[in-house]
């Protein structure tokens, strides 16, 4: 499976922050808000990866993350000028899917739960259409609304319903058979001329290949997308940190335990880090693995 972050958009709802810095660059706590859905795909097993971006924030993450193999992982990048919409993930990252499955998360949404690793691994192991992933929510008024039969197959799905049918908003991380490719391409454009992700869904909600895993109990799904959940993004992070002391999405932790890389190369990632507490976190990590 081949993975894709998009991190594009020019994220207005936290100007002036984000006129000087793309919102996925913006820290949530200690670290870059991609760390986190970077590390979602990473707990994934996946390792052949496309970030997405603006041609104005692309250099930005390339100096942050070069091509990867610091990580044991193989990064790619790719402009999408104008942002004009989730699906076209899909038709720019077409030559980067190829004939594989591809998993597509967004730059500024965190996702932290026990177990999570195993249930996208073993998620990614079946797929059949596309499989999206739901969380309970007190408003689904505010989000796409996920309706789900007693098999787990998509009865419904709903933008941002006056009267929603569940309380199943569906998240940032969506996985998706190789269709998705020839789906996108033949999508009309909305009425704000985007290519919708939510139409790329109903596609296989129509086909009956629509499955939605539920995130329930023990599970965390934040977005960053407002100053409001940014704050409350890095105040839920700092006080797990602080409670377990294990950072959340420590790229070079969960490389190392994934096994792209061994402990050796992941204590040179946290020396490079210098006196910082993160940099000493990978050391420490690596030395008790070694």
């Amino acid at each position: 499976m081949k993975g894709i972050v998009l991190a594009g958009g020019s994220g207005t709802r936290l100007y002036p922050t984000s006129l000087a810095v793309s919102k996925q660059l913006i820290p949530v706590y200690d670290k870059p808000t991609i760390y986190y859905p970077l590390s979602t795909l990473m707990l994934a097993g996946i390792r052949d990866i496309l970030i997405i971006s603006t041609p104005a924030d692309l250099p930005q993450f390339k100096r942050l993350f070069g091509d990867g193999s610091a990580l044991g992982l193989t990064l790619d990048y790719a402009e999408q000028p104008e942002p004009n919409g989730l699906a076209e993930a899909f038709i720019i990252g077409a030559d980067h899917i190829g004939d594989d499955q591809v998993a597509l998360v967004l730059g500024d949404n965190i996702f932290h739960g026990q177990g999570f690793s195993g249930l996208l691994q073993e998620t990614a192991r079946s797929i059949d259409g596309c499989v999206l992933f739901g969380y309970p929510v007190h408003d689904p008024e505010r989000y796409g609304v996920g309706e789900v039969g007693a098999d787990g197959r998509l009865i419904s799905i709903e933008e941002k319903p006056a009267r929603p049918r569940s309380d199943r908003a569906i998240t940032g991380l969506y996985f998706y058979d190789n269709d998705v490719i020839d789906i996108a391409k033949n999508l009309r454009p909305s009425a704000r001329g985007e290519l919708e992700i939510t139409d790329v869904n109903l596609r296989y909600l129509a086909e009956g290949r629509a499955r939605l895993v539920e995130l329930g109990r023990g599970f965390t799904w934040l977005d960053t997308g407002t100053p409001e959940s940014l704050l409350t993004a890095s105040q839920f992070v700092h006080v797990m940190e602080s409670r377990q002391q294990v950072r959340i999405a420590c790229l070079e932790e969960v490389a190392l335990r994934m096994g792209f890389i061994d402990a050796q190369a992941c204590r040179r990632l946290g020396e490079r880090l210098g006196k910082s507490g993160y940099g000493r976190y990978v050391v420490e990590v690596a030395e008790a693995a070694s």
